[in-house]
C-alpha cells in the first residue's frame, strides 16, 4: 500500500471538487503542489487517518532495516515492539475515522491474529463495509474503492492460508475480475489455489489471460499441479524451469524463510526474484504441506539440491 501516494490523490481530487473544474494541465500543477508537502493539504477526516497510517507504515518500514543483524530473541522483541506501536497508530486513524476501511484492516493485521481468527474477522469487515459492484471500468482507478480491493485480496490469501481453496479462487477472481492490470497480484493466489483443485483448465486460463507473464507463483504453481496430476515427467521438467528461471528458488523451496506479514499487499519485488521466491514458498506452504510427499521428491534431484547449496553459498546463507 502506497499511503502518501494515495494521500495525494485523495487531497488533490478532494481540492479539484472544491475549487470546480479543472483542465488536465491544472489538475497536474495541483498534484505537483499537493506532492511538495501533502501534509499542508490534510484538513478532513479521512485524509488524517490516511494520514496516520502512511507515517506509521513508513516508520514500520523503517524498524525492519536491521532485522537480519538481530539474534532471535531481539528480532521477536523488535517485531512485537514495532507491531504494537503500528496497532496503535492504526487505532488512532480508526478513531479518527471509524469509515476508514484501511485503518480497520490494518489494526487486524497489525495483530497477527492466527489464520482461522484471522477470515473470520476478515469476512466481517466485508459485512460491515459492504459496498456496491466494483465501478466499470478499471477499479483500481477509483481510488476511493481501492481498500475494497485490497481487503479481498487479504481474504483470498488468507483462505489460501486457510486451506479454503475455492474461497481463495473465487475472492481472487473477484480482484482479477475488477482490475484487469492485476496491480494487487491476485492472479498468484489464485494461480496456486487452481494448483491445488488440480483444475488445470483454469489454470491455464489465468497464464494466457496474463500473457503467460511467469512469476514465481505461476513455476511453483505449475509444478505443484502437474505433480498432484501425477504427470511426474512434465512436473519434473517444469521444476527444473523453476529452478533455472526463478532466482534462488530451490534454496526458498528447500529452505523456507520466515516472511514478514503483509500490511496489507505484498512488498514489490522483479518477477522470478530471490524475495518473490520466498513470498510464493511461503504462500504455498499448506499446500505443500497438504502434499507430504513433495519436498522429498523435490529432494532426489540432485540438480536441484545442488543448485539451491550453490545459492546458500555464493549469498552467505545456511544450508
Amino acid at each position: 500500500m502506497n499511503a502518501w501516494d494515495e494521500l495525494i490523490w485523495r487531497c488533490a481530487d478532494r481540492r479539484r471538487k472544491e475549487i470546480g473544474p479543472l483542465s488536465d494541465q491544472a489538475f497536474e500543477e495541483l498534484l505537483l503542489a499537493v506532492r511538495e508537502n501533502p501534509e499542508a493539504f490534510v484538513d478532513h477526516t479521512p485524509e488524517r487517518a490516511l494520514l496516520f497510517m502512511a507515517r506509521a507504515l513508513d516508520a514500520y518500514r523503517e524498524s525492519c532495516r536491521n532485522d537480519d543483524l538481530l539474534d532471535d530473541e531481539s528480532f521477536e522483541r523488535q517485531r512485537a515492539a514495532r507491531l504494537a506501536a503500528l496497532h496503535s497508530a492504526c487505532q488512532r486513524a480508526r478513531e479518527s475515522d471509524e469509515s476508514s476501511l484501511d485503518a480497520n484492516l490494518l489494526e487486524v493485521l497489525s495483530q497477527d491474529p492466527a489464520p482461522d481468527r484471522l477470515l473470520d474477522v476478515l469476512l466481517e469487515l466485508e459485512k460491515d463495509f459492504s459496498s456496491d459492484e466494483p465501478p466499470e471500468g478499471d477499479a483500481w482507478d477509483d481510488i476511493y474503492y481501492r481498500p475494497h480491493l485490497r481487503l479481498r485480496a487479504v481474504v483470498a490469501r488468507t483462505c489460501l492460508d486457510t486451506a479454503h481453496y475455492r474461497m481463495a479462487q473465487s475472492a481472487a477472481l473477484s480482484v482479477m475480475d475488477a482490475t484487469p492490470a492485476d496491480p494487487l497480484g491476485a492472479r498468484h493466489t489464485y494461480l496456486l489455489a487452481c494448483a491445488r483443485l488440480e483444475d488445470e483448465p483454469a489454470f491455464d486460463a489465468a497464464c494466457a489471460r496474463y500473457s503467460h507473464q511467469e512469476s514465481a507463483w505461476s513455476h511453483l504453481a505449475r509444478v505443484l499441479l502437474l505433480y498432484k496430476l501425477g504427470r511426474m515427467s512434465a512436473a519434473r521438467r517444469a521444476l527444473r524451469g523453476y529452478d533455472e528461471l526463478c532466482r534462488g528458488g530451490a534454496y526458498a523451496l528447500l529452505r523456507p524463510t520466515y516472511v514478514e506479514i503483509y500490511l496489507p499487499d505484498r512488498p514489490d519485488a522483479a518477477p522470478c526474484s530471490f524475495e518473490e521466491c520466498l513470498m510464493a514458498v511461503r504462500e504455498a506452504e499448506p499446500i505443500i504441506a497438504d502434499v507430504p510427499d513433495f519436498i522429498g521428491w523435490c529432494q532426489g534431484f540432485d540438480w536441484l539440491v545442488s543448485s539451491a547449496a550453490r545459492f546458500a553459498e555464493r549469498n552467505d546463507l545456511d544450508w
